[in-house]
């Protein structure tokens, strides 16, 4: 019993284990992951894809306009009083001997009595109706692959600005984490000093001033911190906004965000670039397949279409409607055994539609189309002067910001020295608590500086791959 129970005991702790790591890995995110998991989560995303479907089954349903088309019916008629029929007497003819009606005139009007309809009917019957030529039809086929091509495009296009807005919010936490450790080392080097100079101050090697300066600029940094702190909480909120990822649940950023990650190519990306690379410019280009298609229907409404058509099914009359369930003859027709039988009818036939003329709206609205595609055509060239426009702008924005950082890295490099040397210069008496305070905040000043230049380039680095159509790779 005991081996059982520590048998049960280390396989409860395993798994108690294994679950705690399955946990932790489920809140620790890279860059592609906090992408992955927005495409699969995001709304705007989940819309677009809803739209695929909708397009899909918008084919779908225009393949079935061009299958046969059956319907059936069935239905009872009870006349409670029959209509009267109407003829006009004839002595020297007519089916029906008006003679014996007393004064009756020759041409006069008379309403007689309808022998020829029982008082309840019934039919069922199916019809079917087959497209053998339709051009709108068949340009329409076209139209509906195309209209689910564009629904495609679309959603690459909402792809693109979701990782464009997850991928800046993961930088921004990135880089405000690196800052709360720069808190941190700046708070623990402060408080070395302020430790120094109290011992100092104690051997009458420093004056009190020394101390209480040194004191307020530890304070300053904590309460900085303190606020810096919110600031992050707010940077992980926003991520999990743009991933749509619960607010209730932690999250756990990886990675580093260092000048290797920012640092491109500019050669690569100006190799082999075409618009066509651009979201914004398939969808155009869709478009534009779509109102080529809207013209080629304008014209195929003027051909002429084929159909064929067929309808059959049964009939029966009786004098009360319980008659028409009770007949004496089956189903079907029995060559019409007894009084109530179902008799069959049939026909089928073929339908030309020729049109001639339509007071010339045809041609108008062909006119109206073909401006419409002269308008898209503007729009190409629009969005290309605009694509033009941005890359250029994202260019020199991505080539400043590189080099603003590669600037305030030399300077933090060279703060960071100045720090070091005039603390030991104060630690060995030749050197003012006044320049080692000036040198601490000239340092931290250098590294906000340089973070804002870090998190600058990666804003930069991501409009240029939004500019040269390169984030949906990240997908």
């Amino acid at each position: 019993m005991s081996r059982f129970y520590i048998l049960s005991l280390l396989t409860i702790l395993f798994a108690s284990s294994a679950i705690r790591a399955q946990e932790n890995d489920a809140t620790s995110f890279t860059l592609n992951q906090c992408i992955e998991y927005a495409l699969n989560n995001s709304y705007d995303i989940s819309n677009a894809k809803l739209e695929e479907q909708i397009a899909v089954a918008k084919v779908k349903e225009t393949i079935g306009i061009g299958l046969p088309q059956i319907s059936g019916s069935a239905g009872i008629t009870h006349n409670q009083k029959l209509a009267r029929f109407f003829t006009t007497y004839d002595p020297n003819g007519g089916f029906i001997d008006l003679s014996g009606v007393p004064g009756i005139q020759p041409g006069n009007v008379v309403a007689a009595q309808n022998f020829f309809q029982l008082k309840s009917t019934g039919t069922a019957s199916l019809s079917l109706n087959q497209i053998i030529f339709n051009g709108s039809y068949l340009v329409g086929l076209q139209a509906a692959n195309a209209y689910k091509e564009l629904s495609i495009k679309t959603t690459n296009q909402t792809n693109e600005q979701v990782i464009e807005q997850v991928t800046k919010a993961y930088y921004s936490v990135l880089v405000n984490r690196e800052r709360m450790k720069l808190f941190d080392n700046n708070i623990n080097r402060v408080d070395s000093l302020l430790i120094t100079t109290k011992a100092m101050y104690e051997n009458g090697f420093a004056e009190s001033i020394d101390v209480d300066r040194i004191q307020v600029n530890l304070n300053n940094l904590k309460t900085e911190k303190s606020k810096f702190e919110k600031l992050q909480q707010l940077s992980v909120e926003l991520l999990k906004f743009q991933m749509n990822y619960p607010f209730g649940q932690t999250i756990e950023v990886v990675g580093e965000l260092n000048e290797e990650v920012v640092n491109v190519n500019l050669d690569e990306y100006l190799r082999d670039w075409d618009y066509k690379g651009r979201a914004d410019y398939q969808v155009l280009e869709t478009n534009y397949k779509l109102q080529n298609l809207n013209i080629k229907n304008k014209y195929a409404e003027a051909l002429p279409s084929l159909s064929a058509n067929a309808n059959l099914g049964y009939s029966t009359q009786s004098p009360d409607i319980g008659g028409l369930f009770t007949t004496n003859s089956s189903f079907p027709d029995n060559g019409g055994v007894g009084p109530d039988s179902w008799y069959s009818f049939s026909s089928f036939g073929l339908n030309l539609n020729i049109p001639l003329f339509s007071g010339l709206q045809r041609t108008y609205k062909v006119q109206q189309e073909k401006l419409e595609l002269k308008k898209i055509e503007n729009g190409f060239k629009s969005l290309e002067k605009g694509i033009d426009l941005e890359i250029k702008e994202a260019t020199i924005n991505y080539q400043n910001s590189m080099e603003a950082l590669r600037a305030q890295e030399e300077n933090m490099g060279l703060a960071e020295n100045v720090a070091r040397v005039t603390k030991i210069k104060y630690e060995q008496g030749v050197g003012s608590n006044l320049e080692v305070v000036d040198a601490e905040s000239s340092l931290r000043e250098t590294q906000i500086n340089y973070y804002n230049a870090l998190f600058d380039a990666s804003i930069a680095k991501t409009d240029l791959d939004k500019a040269f159509g390169k984030l949906l790779d990240k997908k």
